[in-house]
């Protein structure tokens, strides 16, 4: 369910303003919603797994307490970043 290192460090060299950029909030909002989409996957197949499924909620939670944040700071690398990563239409 989590994302693998080479992953990771692919969402930070595109996302990041460095390859060691791994506290921006763009880095942070990719990595969250890579880590939703497998979590997503998961539950397609594991309807019981409650645990899951709060957990998911808190990441979803997480990310938009981020987007409101770089909404509201950086309103341009706000609308690039959700139409790269096709969230909130």
């Amino acid at each position: 369910m989590s994302i693998t290192k080479e992953r990771k460090q692919e969402l930070i060299e595109k996302f990041g303003e460095n390859s060691d950029d791994s506290g921006s909030p763009q880095v942070q909002i990719a990595i969250l919603t890579e880590r939703i989409k497998n979590i997503t996957e998961h539950l397609k197949g594991a309807e019981q797994d409650h645990s899951s499924r709060r957990g998911l909620l808190k990441l979803v939670s997480r990310r938009k307490n981020l987007l409101k944040y770089l909404k509201k700071h950086d309103e341009e690398s706000y609308k690039e970043l959700i139409a790269e990563l096709g969230i909130r239409k």
